[in-house]
């Protein structure tokens, strides 16, 4: 293998660690809203991510990061061409952030109620806002010979993004949901548990449906079929492991779909980092759009040293957080 194949490699696993915590993060900012029925419900779903939101972040700036560095046409297409998205991504954290540090710092109902709404709404924008962004930059957009995306929001906005970004929010819905029965105990988890059969019924549907069309007009490696085939057997499972209130174990079955989901895109867009929807000859290849060896050698020394010390400190703050919140 290559470096710049396995800065791609990398760059997925980035992705995916981003989308297995930011994504039961999104999903509990969503239940604030769905799930909740009081001021006092919605502080102790919000109160099992206090401690790690914005740890999980850090996840998205290091895969940016990455790409930066590793890719720098890719960062740049990429940034370019869903200006917009992102930018609308990038509001809504700031905004969701404000509202979870805030909540608190006032005693007045109508300011816990606005930053509520705040952490709901950007919650869930965000989630479908990634799933409409990767699912164009796996079926390609209009890209030229100059590396610049020549078309407009509206080209954004078809069947398959609408679909992507619906497979998004429902899966981190339901992860949020499991991290939910996973994290609180009394009323909270009980009505956690029982969202889970019908929201795992859609997200199945749905997401099933997303991969499939995936792998029908992108996907290029037979093993996209297999991973696809895990996504979906997780979900169903999700829903036995939580009937049987093995909590920890359901939420694994939705982090393995999570992961499952986003190694099924990366397995589809390989080896492109950005398919040209106008003129395949100018798509964004691996090899094409990578940094010198001697920067992805730097690099790679890098993330040899420093990948396993962020690991250590997040895995050792969900230890200390561990218990059930009340």
């Amino acid at each position: 293998m290559q470096l710049h194949d396995l800065w791609f490699v990398l760059i997925a696993f980035l992705w995916t660690g981003y989308f297995f915590l930011e994504g039961f993060d999104f999903g509990i900012g969503v239940l604030t809203g769905l799930l909740a029925r009081d001021p006092e419900e919605r502080g102790v779903l919000l109160a099992t991510i206090g401690p790690v939101w914005d740890g999980n972040e850090v996840w998205m700036l290091t895969a940016v990061g990455a790409t930066f560095a590793a890719f720098p046409d890719w960062y740049a297409t990429f940034c370019s061409g869903f200006y917009l998205p992102v930018l609308a991504v990038l509001v809504c954290l700031i905004v969701r952030g404000v509202a979870l540090e805030y909540r608190h710092k006032r005693e007045d109902e109508r300011w816990r109620r606005t930053c509520d709404r705040c952490v709901f709404w950007t919650s869930l924008v965000c989630s479908a806002l990634w799933g409409l962004i990767f699912a164009n930059m796996v079926r390609g957009v209009p890209i030229g010979a100059d590396k610049n995306v020549t078309g407009g929001l509206l080209d954004l906005l078809h069947p398959y993004a609408l679909l992507g970004a619906s497979a998004t929010l429902c899966l981190f819905t339901l992860h949020g949901v499991l991290f939910a029965a996973l994290k609180t105990k009394g009323v909270v988890r009980d009505r956690a548990r029982a969202k889970v059969r019908p929201l795992a019924n859609v997200t199945t549907v749905v997401v099933g449906t997303f991969l499939f069309w995936t792998q029908v007009h992108n996907g290029r490696q037979v093993y996209g079929l297999i991973v696809l085939g895990v996504a979906v057997l997780a979900l169903v499972a999700t829903v036995e492991q939580s009937a049987t209130h093995h909590d920890g174990r359901a939420f694994a079955l939705s982090a393995t779909a999570v992961a499952a989901t986003v190694a099924v895109l990366f397995l589809s867009l390989f080896p492109d980092v950005m398919p040209s929807s106008t003129n395949p000859a100018w798509s964004l290849t691996v090899a094409g759009s990578a940094a010198s060896p001697y920067a992805l050698k730097i690099l790679t020394w890098v993330a040899a040293f420093m990948t396993p010390v962020v690991l250590a400190y997040q895995t050792w703050t969900y230890w200390v957080f561990r218990k059930r919140v009340g």
